[in-house]
């Protein structure tokens, strides 16, 4: 994972809230492909929402997501281009990069994290559509 800056995901600064911290370490573990040591940053009541896309509620459904996308095969990075707490939300914008054997469909994405007794409790993703259908032909194309 690597950010415009290129200092690692996990490096905090003075200004870092433990929040921030915490979204850092997250998106960190799903870059590893450890979806066991992202699971210790998520609520259990935690609801996922990639807008435009119906939500995901709980953490059952959401480990089976990431737990498949750390399959062989599949992987996931990202670039983070800017991370800011405040309160309890972590804002991100960041390049999200989906991974499938030699296809890497990149496209931007904002996030925002609602933080609840220290752990993710609302996950939400906003992007176009068209930009992720547009990083898809590319990485088809790179692949080629």
């Amino acid at each position: 994972m690597t950010n415009s800056n290129s200092k690692s995901p996990l490096e905090t600064t003075t200004t870092d809230t433990a929040d921030v911290e915490v979204v850092r370490a997250f998106l960190a573990a799903l870059v590893a492909g450890d979806p066991a040591a992202a699971k210790q940053y998520l609520d259990r009541d935690i609801v996922w929402h990639n807008v435009s896309l119906p939500k995901i509620r709980g953490i059952g459904p959401i480990m089976r997501i990431l737990q498949g996308m750390a399959r062989p095969g599949f992987g996931f990075d990202v670039r983070l281009h800017h991370i800011a707490g405040d309160g309890k939300a972590v804002l991100t914008e960041r390049t999200d990069v989906l991974i499938y054997k030699r296809v890497r469909a990149e496209f931007w994405v904002c996030g925002t994290f609602e933080m609840k007794d220290g752990k993710i409790a609302v996950w939400r993703d906003y992007f176009s559509n068209r930009d992720v259908l547009w990083g898809i032909i590319k990485g088809l194309v790179r692949a080629l």
